[in-house]
């Protein structure tokens, strides 16, 4: 998660609430009649990634449980047949405190020209400053779905590639210090422009690869949690409207109606932002979004609730799935 707090303005209010009086996407091609073209996409499977990750603890830059989970990332994504990279940096958090992490990217087809980029974010927060309780503000939260969810279902989308390989190129990438942004109870931060996504945006000024290019990108960001509702996001819309109605359709053709909402959300700022406005990607972000929560966002977000109670193997085979369909349906 990033800023996880909703990137509003008054007429983005206004917007949403206009867009959400029934603008809904039509799929022409009904579920029924449909033919999926992607092998079948593994819940258990992906579940299980992100139960690994949970049982490693806090994966905060600068500790050793942080150190382990990334060993782990690097050596299975390899497993899967990926072509791994480390980009090894050291980031400055908010309140100046040096950051020791690593981007880890796993690339398939690295000879097909014509590639997709997706991206999720590996760390968690250090602070759980959303929690009803004042006393945990200043405790680390475990992220299972900020933060895991993203991961394991990409981890296994590599494993279904290894295979069988796509007629694209793929990228995986996992972003570090993407939720050390400055907390509810910091007065002020030390540094300038945007705390979240200092990995993301990292990569976005220094690619792995010179001048790295993607046909477009997909951010999976709280895609685990049970009920999960998956609206239009604001930024996604504005950089990659078409990559948007691409996604909503597949799921809409997938039977994931009820996941992918057809109506216009919010805006977040994520690691689809530097994607976009520096890498020049279009990006979106399927992210769990919650109309009825003041912040936005799922209930257990940035609280010391987000544990393994929250992962919904449903939810994870209905991203899993549809992302997995988009990949295979591009030439």
């Amino acid at each position: 998660m990033t800023i996880k707090n909703i990137y509003i303005t008054t007429c983005m209010a206004l917007l949403f609430i206009a867009c959400s009086c029934g603008k809904t996407t039509q799929n022409t091609t009904t579920a029924e009649s449909y033919q999926k073209v992607s092998p079948d996409f593994n819940a258990d499977s992906a579940y299980a990634y992100v139960d690994k990750q949970v049982s490693f603890g806090y994966r905060i830059p600068n500790t050793a449980e942080h150190v382990a989970c990334g060993d782990y990332l690097v050596a299975e994504m390899k497993r899967f047949g990926a072509e791994v990279q480390e980009q090894k940096m050291v980031l400055t958090a908010y309140n100046g405190t040096k950051l020791n992490a690593r981007n880890i990217i796993a690339s398939y087809g690295l000879d097909k020209k014509n590639r997709v980029l997706l991206f999720a974010h590996w760390d968690t927060r250090p602070y759980s400053d959303q929690d009803a309780d004042p006393a945990n503000h200043k405790k680390p939260l475990l992220g299972a779905n900020d933060g895991a969810s993203g991961v394991g279902v990409l981890m296994e989308i590599g494993r279904i590639m290894q295979t069988k390989a796509p007629e694209v190129g793929v990228d995986i990438i996992f972003f570090d210090a993407e939720d050390y942004g400055i907390p509810d109870f910091a007065e002020k931060s030390l540094i300038e422009g945007n705390t979240w996504c200092l990995g993301s945006q990292y990569w976005s000024e220094k690619p792995h690869v010179p001048n790295y290019k993607a046909r477009f990108g997909i951010l999976l960001d709280m895609v685990g949690a049970e009920g999960a509702t998956f609206y239009k996001e604001e930024i996604s819309r504005a950089y990659a409207a078409n990559v948007v109605e691409k996604v909503w359709r597949t799921a809409g053709q997938l039977s994931y109606g009820k996941f992918f909402i057809g109506k216009d959300g919010g805006g977040v700022t994520d690691d689809h932002v530097p994607v976009n406005q520096i890498r020049k990607i279009p990006s979106i972000d399927i992210i769990d979004y919650r109309q009825e929560m003041d912040h936005g966002f799922f209930h257990s977000w940035h609280t010391q609730k987000d544990d393994m109670r929250n992962i919904s193997k449903e939810t994870l085979k209905a991203v899993g799935q549809t992302v997995l369909e988009v990949v295979y349906k591009e030439k």
